[in-house]
């Protein structure tokens, strides 16, 4: 009796000797079966490469070739096109991480150079990784990332990224300053889909204008990013890749991400650290800045040892952004997180910020009012709602006259109104005492840290045109807790 041979997957690749080498490898490693042996065949096509992995079994007849399934991919560019295109800080502001998907295994390549100069003198080479999203379908992506080193700060530099089989769009960014005394500019919201993302065209365009430096997105993507096998997801990450190309994207996992134990957004998002994106920092300017993820505490499936390590991350981070000679170097701290402490909105026994004993109140206000957090950034809320300075629910202005000059307590913004299928969010008729200003516009907040000293935020209306509907200055001439003294 010979042996057996189940053909399992014919895939066509037009790739030299190392690509198919490589796509081998990368099949057997995602199948978790190191018994698949392979075969070459000429295609019926003539110009490609049939790769095709079979199942050897021995002792069971005469040898007999059955055909279970055979998919030929062909050299379609969509397949090998990178798309969904975009930019990340991972913490040394001398690096940008460039990352894309296409459908197939390339190289991961980022071609780029200074302006003025020539466009692609320099070159670098990464990974990429296979996603599988959860789905029925199973739908898998090839995640490229490459880490650009050695940047110029200050710098705007060109690029495209792929492979010899496609490259992108040509994109341009500027690299990060390296010290302390300049003043960054902040894009910040939170909940935007694809269907009604009111802010986006605003957005582009200020992109455009070179207005940012960075983009904080705080939770909730796509609306959402698993359905329909994930591709909503990809269609998103396509929208927002005229934002995100040009400048670096920022994240936290809000509610609508949880699927699969937040997969689309772990592997779609390459954000400092080592938690997959779920709790970080980054220094920025005169801003020591720290996302997390105020889903530990709802989504306790996938692990409540979660609520402790990152309270534990959270203790170490500020205890170090806190030595003075952090403090004094940054002396902003800023958070945030997708779901609010406060809020007013008329949603009352649902959302953790209408209870009186909310989750993330009750765990993290102590914490962070004790660290001199200056500033706490949320969304969730399709609002956009300012408090006073507060602190266990009693307001602690400066004074009177300038209640944002040395506050203390510590600021909140809620800024998730950037347009979603769940459309606006409402209010409670009477604002509680600590609620300051309140908007039920579509639009999204402007960030300015202009020193050690002062910082600028407005809210943008996107129902209103691009008015600006709310600014305040904060004024600290100390941080840290002395500051609530």
């Amino acid at each position: 009796m010979g042996a057996v041979y189940f053909e399992c997957v014919c895939t066509c690749y037009p790739f030299n000797e190392d690509e198919l080498n490589k796509t081998q490898n990368q099949y057997n490693n995602n199948n978790n079966n190191n018994h698949t042996n392979w075969r070459r065949r000429g295609s019926p096509f003539g110009d490609k490469t049939l790769l095709m992995p079979y199942y050897e079994m021995p002792g069971l007849g005469p040898t007999l070739l059955i055909a279970l399934v055979t998919v030929v991919v062909a050299k379609h560019p969509l397949l090998l096109q990178p798309e969904q295109v975009h930019l990340a800080l991972k913490g040394n502001p001398c690096t940008m991480l460039v990352s894309w998907v296409t459908g197939n295994v390339t190289e991961s390549v980022v071609e780029y150079g200074l302006l003025p100069g020539r466009p692609f003198s320099l070159r670098a080479k990464g990974s990429s990784k296979v996603f599988v999203d959860g789905g029925s379908a199973k739908r898998s992506m090839y995640i490229h990332e490459v880490l650009l080193e050695r940047l110029v700060p200050g710098s705007r530099y060109v690029y495209h990224c792929g492979s010899g089989f496609g490259w992108s769009d040509m994109f341009n960014f500027v690299a990060m300053k390296e010290d302390t005394a300049w003043s960054p500019q902040f894009a910040i919201f939170g909940d935007m889909g694809n269907e009604n993302a009111q802010s986006l065209a605003r957005l582009q365009k200020d992109t455009q204008q070179g207005m940012y430096d960075v983009i904080l997105h705080v939770g909730d993507f796509a609306y959402d990013m698993h359905e329909d096998d994930a591709r909503v997801g990809d269609e998103f990450m396509r929208q927002i890749e005229s934002v995100a190309a040009y400048v670096p994207y920022m994240t936290c996992p809000g509610n609508h991400e949880e699927a699969y134990n937040f997969s689309n957004y772990k592997n779609r998002f390459s954000m400092p650290g080592t938690t997959e994106g779920l709790w970080y920092s980054w220094n920025i300017g005169p801003v020591h800045m720290i996302s997390f993820s105020t889903e530990v505490y709802f989504f306790l499936n996938y692990g409540p040892f979660l609520i402790e390590q990152q309270y534990r991350w959270l203790q170490k981070d500020l205890e170090e952004a806190n030595r003075p000679e952090n403090r004094k170097l940054r002396p902003w701290i800023i958070t945030m997180g997708h779901r609010p402490m406060y809020c007013s909105n008329a949603d009352a026994g649902k959302d953790d910020c209408t209870k009186n004993h909310s989750l993330i109140r009750g765990n993290l206000e102590k914490l962070f009012y004790l660290n001199g957090v200056d500033l706490e950034i949320w969304a969730h809320e399709h609002v956009y709602e300012r408090l006073w300075p507060v602190y266990d629910q009693q307001v602690y202005n400066g004074s009177l006259d300038s209640p944002y000059t040395d506050p203390k307590a510590p600021v909140h913004i809620t800024t998730g109104s950037a347009g979603c299928s769940e459309r606006h969010g409402h209010f409670v008729p009477k604002a509680a005492a600590w609620s300051a200003f309140r908007s039920p516009d579509y639009g999204y907040t402007r960030m300015k840290v202009f020193n050690s000293t002062h910082i600028y935020l407005e809210q943008v209306s996107d129902d209103k045109d691009g008015k600006i509907i709310d600014s305040i200055w904060i004024v600290k001439n100390h941080h840290g807790v002395a500051a609530w003294l």
